[in-house]
């Protein structure tokens, strides 16, 4: 779904322009199915390949191009099957989205409505046993597997909801009964099948989590940033007696060892008004090539060398649509031990592809500084490692009749800037690596004019659901730029344990 949500970003960021009024994932789930960009079309009973129980969905169209849930309206998606000569029906899919009265408390059990009868554009009346209530009454009969999609509102933008694929059920029983309009319903009582990865118990859990972190089992601190962040940073342990990460400074920025050039000045905003896609007149949209880098809700809509926000001077302060970055985290995390790898970062949201991860904070090192130790080498972040995911993340832009101009390890600039975060750092500091991340990092401008040493941020590069690790592609470590021969440690590589059936087996 990498490609679906870039091109869908894609086509919001030119139809922001052009004021249009067609939604953009329609709109590119449409272009992807017209290019035969469709998986799994032939429906099935179980798993569909290529969805894990848990992963996410932002749009239903989505669910429809990976085969999980073929109808782009209807709740129970059904396939025609043979038996003994006579032609009947099974579910594959059920979601249960609100729309009728389910009783959904309990994580393994899901009482579901049947469908129909409750039009808002036709007079109500009884559910009838036809099309996807028959063919659950028939998957109950045969005791047949439904894959169960579970919906949850998006704590982020509360008028949208958010699919989770929960996993696969059975039907135990069904009944008729009257619901609260006084017509009569067709229930059926789901119950999960044992042995899967958790799924919607993982939201709950989460939930409560956010409601009151104390309830979270085995912290070790509560707050790892000391107040430092606009949420706290919770440290948890859930599989050994490891006490918690060596000591360090938690800091927010970075901080550089000498003064940074003053040959180009910072760009300020001179937009007269808000920033607006389309205006040819936006300071901001200028630096970035032409166009605004966030879509309307914040998301980053591709990779480019250098991402250019408006400064702290920009007279629309916080509410200017081009300053995500400088913002802070807005992300619910936790540091957990992960056994082999150490720590690890994950948080208790659900994350967008696109959406502001944190920065990489700590004290740039140049050339004042480069005897770095082993030790202090896992703490380093070197902008001349590059990760091929990146140069894919923008792929699917060709529909559109224009050039994917992600960015990519040839276009990607060469920047001398280098970070430890030892002494100092936050976050970002527990981001391991994965040859198949979820997580790419991006150099922003805001606060000087110095190109050479940005911001470095780190975006989503795919749906990520609660509780999923955070990494990004470390690459295949070299000298960076101008430290060749002198900066030997760094170039050393390392055996790779992210366990990713991509795994090069090294870093």
């Amino acid at each position: 779904m990498i490609m679906f949500d870039s091109l869908r970003r894609r086509t919001m960021q030119l139809d922001e322009k052009e004021d249009s009024s067609k939604r953009a994932d329609l709109k590119a789930g449409g272009l992807m199915m017209q290019n035969n960009m469709r998986i799994n079309n032939v429906k099935m009973v179980g798993h569909v390949p290529g969805v894990e129980v848990g992963d996410i969905f932002f749009f239903r169209i989505e669910m429809c191009i990976v085969g999980l849930h073929a109808p782009a309206m209807g709740g129970i998606d059904y396939m025609p099957v043979n038996s003994v000569g006579k032609d009947e029906s099974l579910a594959v899919c059920i979601i249960s989205s609100g729309g009728y009265d389910n009783e959904e408390d309990d994580t393994d059990i899901l009482v579901y409505t049947g469908q129909g009868g409750n039009s808002r554009k036709k007079e109500k009346h009884d559910q009838k046993l036809e099309r996807g209530n028959l063919a659950l009454m028939n998957s109950k009969n045969k005791n047949t597997q439904i894959r169960v999609v579970r919906s949850k509102h998006d704590p982020f933008r509360h008028s949208e909801k958010i699919y989770i694929y929960d996993g696969l059920y059975r039907i135990e029983e069904s009944w008729m009964e009257k619901a609260k309009s006084g017509f009569n319903v067709f229930k059926y009582k789901l119950r999960r099948e044992p042995g899967q990865p958790d799924g919607i118990s993982v939201w709950k859990m989460a939930q409560k989590w956010k409601e009151n972190p104390a309830t979270r089992e085995n912290i070790i601190q509560m707050d790892l940033s000391s107040n430092v962040e606009n949420l706290p940073v919770c440290v948890v342990n859930d599989v050994s007696k490891v006490e918690g990460p060596v000591h360090f400074n938690y800091v927010t920025g970075v901080k550089y060892l000498r003064p940074l050039s003053r040959e180009k000045q910072l760009q300020n905003c001179k937009c007269h008004r808000v920033c607006l896609p389309g205006d040819p007149d936006c300071s901001c949209a200028q630096q970035n090539g032409g166009d605004l880098p966030y879509t309307l809700s914040g998301l980053l809509v591709k990779p480019t060398p250098i991402l250019y926000e408006c400064s702290s001077s920009c007279q629309y302060s916080e509410n200017c649509r081009n300053r995500v970055t400088q913002k802070g985290i807005e992300l619910n995390f936790e540091v957990f031990w992960t056994g082999d790898r150490g720590w690890g970062l994950r948080t208790w949201d659900p994350v967008h592809a696109g959406a502001f991860i944190c920065e990489y904070a700590g004290e740039v090192i140049d050339e004042t500084k480069v005897n770095i130790d082993v030790k202090e080498d896992d703490y380093i972040f070197d902008t001349s490692c590059t990760s091929e995911k990146v140069s894919r993340w923008n792929q699917g832009t060709e529909l559109l009749e224009e050039i994917s101009r992600g960015a990519t390890t040839e276009n990607t600039k060469d920047l001398p800037i280098i970070i430890s975060a030892k002494d100092s750092g936050n976050v970002a500091r527990f981001l391991n690596h994965s040859c198949s991340p979820n997580l790419l990092w991006q150099a922003v401008q805001y606060d000087h004019g110095d190109d050479r040493y940005p911001h470095i941020m780190f975006f989503a590069i795919k749906h990520i659901p609660p509780m999923t690790e955070l990494t990004y592609d470390y690459g295949t470590r070299g000298a960076p730029p101008g430290f060749e021969g002198i900066f030997p440690k760094a170039c050393k590589l390392k055996q790779c344990l992210c366990g990713s059936t991509n795994c090069r087996g090294y870093f």
